[in-house]
């Protein structure tokens, strides 16, 4: 069976028959928009990275997606509270066209971090989070650097999974503790330094998605297309995509790297 967006849709909106739950396929962007009728808070999914997962997990991806959005909803609307919760915070990283603010026209916490990737922070829910806002860092009496600060302790005090595979003589690393924190790893400078005083060649990093960071030694031409391909791979099939670019790390700075032709980074 191929799945279609449609079909996918009909799946889902079955597994989470909610009367509270509204359903919005949006055709044109392929997105599908689910709300709580009470609060009018939701989530809205990209279909097509769900697809992607469906061609290799089947009934396990809906699964995960539909488990996803019940915890989600569930705790939309209910005001979070931060004290108390200090080291339940942690940043987050993701694409700079992801939205600023929330649906009430509430401005998130966020900071730069390259051209492509913004930093937020997330209060951690257990089995979800909820992004930080500036009212909730108002109510709290809470500054961003007192934020910052936090949440990169936090980040720190995490487990790291990682395994190596040699693809054609270059080495590439992946994070994959599946916390909803692997791409943030990309702000933990003591793993990117600790990689870069092994790394024998190019060191390459890649945030495709939310639940991965792959740390590359690029040791030859061919290292750079197998890195495109892979983190264009990734990008499609992740539940919240990031970046398909990838990042030179020389002298402790992040570079955007297009990968243009054969195997030539730019």
């Amino acid at each position: 069976m191929r799945m279609t967006s449609r079909k996918l849709v009909e799946l889902i909106k079955e597994k989470l028959s909610n009367e509270q739950w509204s359903f919005e396929f949006d055709r044109e962007k392929d997105m599908l928009r689910i709300e709580n009728k009470t609060t009018d808070k939701g989530v809205s999914l990209s279909l097509p990275g769900i697809i992607a997962k469906w061609e290799n997990k089947k009934e396990e991806a809906i699964d995960e997606v539909v488990y996803y959005v019940k915890e989600a909803l569930n705790v939309m609307g209910k005001q979070q509270e931060l004290t108390g919760k200090e080291k339940s915070v942690f940043p987050v990283i993701r694409s700079t066209s992801f939205t600023k603010e929330t649906k009430e026209g509430i401005e998130l916490v966020f900071a730069d971090h390259t051209a492509e990737t913004r930093i937020y922070y997330a209060l951690d829910l257990g089995n979800t989070y909820r992004l930080i806002d500036v009212k909730m860092m108002e109510r709290e009496g809470w500054n961003i650097e007192q934020l910052k600060e936090m949440a990169i302790f936090n980040l720190r005090s995490l487990e790291t999974k990682v395994k190596a595979d040699n693809v054609a003589g270059n080495i590439f690393y992946f994070f994959n503790a599946n916390d909803g924190y692997d791409a943030s790893r990309i702000l933990n400078e003591s793993i990117l330094q600790s990689y870069e005083e092994k790394i024998e060649g190019k060191m390459a990093v890649a945030v495709p998605h939310q639940d991965v960071l792959i740390i590359v030694d690029v040791r030859n031409e061919t290292g750079y297309d197998i890195l495109a391909q892979l983190t264009m791979s990734f990008f499609a099939s992740g539940t919240v995509p990031i970046t398909a670019l990838s990042f030179l790390y020389e002298d402790n700075r992040l570079e955007p790297i297009f990968i243009l032709g054969k195997n030539r980074p730019k």
